[in-house]
């Protein structure tokens, strides 16, 4: 990621203000619980068709998409003697990706890459970690928000298989 900047402290102050009044992620916090848990979060400016990571890397944060978007693109080997690439999704503001790194800390499953020039919020799996040890309140809360999102992206998923498989006689 040669294109990737911190966010110069001004527009991280906005950012801030913004992003935490705003992100459902971090709906169920209160004031206090937030100012704590921002001290664990950074904040990036991405440039266009800048990769973010790769699949099979490895996972260490969660981005959250304050600006711009990204393409989440996944490697598609299908029997094919050749794999292809195949773009899953577009993110952008108020979506996040990598959720799933800061529990279990396995390879990403897929690329991402900066669609639109983005501002992003990142919370790293350490930082995550710490937080559930000195502040277990506000990382159980997180813990619950991660899960909430997760589910609801499994049960899309679900939807999306289920109209790719024959029905049931």
């Amino acid at each position: 990621m040669s294109k990737v900047k911190p966010l110069p402290e001004a527009k991280v102050r906005k950012v801030v203000k913004d992003f935490l009044k705003n992100f459902p992620f971090f709906e169920t916090l209160t004031s206090e619980e937030l100012l704590v848990a921002v001290e664990h979060i950074n904040f990036l400016e991405v440039e266009r068709d800048e990769i973010l990571f790769k699949e099979g890397g490895e996972a260490d944060c969660v981005y959250f998409v304050i600006e711009g978007e990204l393409d989440v693109i996944k490697e598609s080997v299908g029997g094919r003697p050749k794999a292809e690439r195949v773009l899953i999704s577009t993110l952008s503001k108020g979506r996040s990706i990598g959720e799933m790194s800061v529990i279990d800390k396995t390879p990403r499953s897929a690329t991402v890459k900066v669609r639109e020039k983005a501002i992003l919020a990142t919370l790293k799996a350490d930082g995550f970690d710490l937080l559930l040890l000195n502040h277990p309140r506000i990382g159980i809360k997180i813990l619950k928000g991660i899960a909430r999102l997760l589910s609801l992206n499994l049960r899309k998923t679900s939807s999306r298989l289920a109209e790719y498989m024959l029905p049931v006689s």
